[in-house]
């Protein structure tokens, strides 16, 4: 891919590193690209990385799993996008697992991702760890991710009730990162009905966007304190995507803000806007005024 200037999405990002004091963890990036010199088809891709492990280790996980995948996308002919994410996310994880292998200070660190591809209006999903990735069609919001943590197995096993998982003492368990002796089991169930088996999840890939569809990509410093129900309420009210992401993070600090908090909020242009520009385009090349 050749990358570009220009996004073909609306955009907003912020990460913040909450109330406690540590160090902000969290990594993220968005890059913009077109397919190739003969296709200028647009694409945008977008990472959001929360690292594992003390003595600033973490920050140096979630910066390698973010810089590592970004280039492997950005480096790929986009033709098969699944298969080029799962190489992208393995090489950031042994990445990870041999920087720590070399740095006694470093022994064990590990970083979730949860990457975000749009070739054109087709959507993309890859993620392993709790971090989450949403989308907000209309007036209904769907949590496109399954965590992996111990909650989410207790959970679907019938052990604790939605309720429970809130505040169980194994919420920050998690099951799956980078930087493991093993190479993680990337998850491409992109969850668009909450009664799809785990099959019908995967074969969503591909997804295609609408007009004015938003996606989120966050960490669980977000999720943690902030529901589902209001995460919608705030980015379907607020006047822009900035002030939205803004607002998700005051909503998390003001909470506690015990963990870093990122937020990154993409979203289709409506088709008003699309409208627009293409009679713009018509009346430049018409020579209107």
């Amino acid at each position: 891919m050749i990358r570009s200037s220009l996004a073909h999405l609306h955009v907003a990002a912020i990460s913040h590193a909450g109330m406690s004091g540590k160090n902000n963890e969290d990594r993220y990036a968005i890059s913009s690209f077109q397919l190739s010199r003969d296709d200028s088809r647009p694409a945008l891709f977008a990472i959001v990385s929360d690292g594992i492990g003390g003595h600033r280790a973490g920050e140096v996980a979630a910066e390698l799993a973010v810089n590592y995948i970004t280039s492997g996308v950005a480096e790929s002919n986009a033709k098969k996008p699944v298969k080029i994410l799962e190489a992208a996310i393995h090489d950031a994880s042994q990445a990870i697992s041999a920087h720590s292998a070399g740095n006694d200070d470093q022994e064990g660190m590990g970083a979730t991702c949860a990457c975000v591809w749009v070739i054109e209006n087709k959507l993309y999903t890859a993620y392993v760890g709790d971090s989450r990735i949403y989308l907000l069609r209309g007036r209904q919001i769907q949590r496109l991710t399954i965590d992996h943590t111990w909650v989410q197995e207790a959970f679907e096993k019938g052990i604790i009730t939605a309720e429970q998982m809130h505040n169980h003492p194994n919420v920050h368990v998690i099951r799956r990162y980078l930087g493991g002796l093993k190479l993680p089991n990337v998850d491409f169930r992109m969850r668009i009905d909450d009664e799809e088996s785990n099959e019908e999840s995967e074969s969503n890939q591909g997804f295609h966007l609408e007009p004015g569809d938003t996606i989120l990509i966050c960490t669980d410093g977000l999720t943690d304190l902030v529901w589902d129900d209001e995460i919608l309420k705030t980015i379907r009210s607020k006047k822009d995507m900035k002030t939205a992401a803004e607002t998700l993070v005051n909503m998390a600090n003001e909470r506690g803000g015990h963990d870093n908090i990122t937020v990154v909020i993409l979203s289709m242009p409506k088709l008003e806007e699309v409208a627009k520009k293409r009679s713009g385009i018509m009346d430049w090349l018409l020579g209107n005024d």
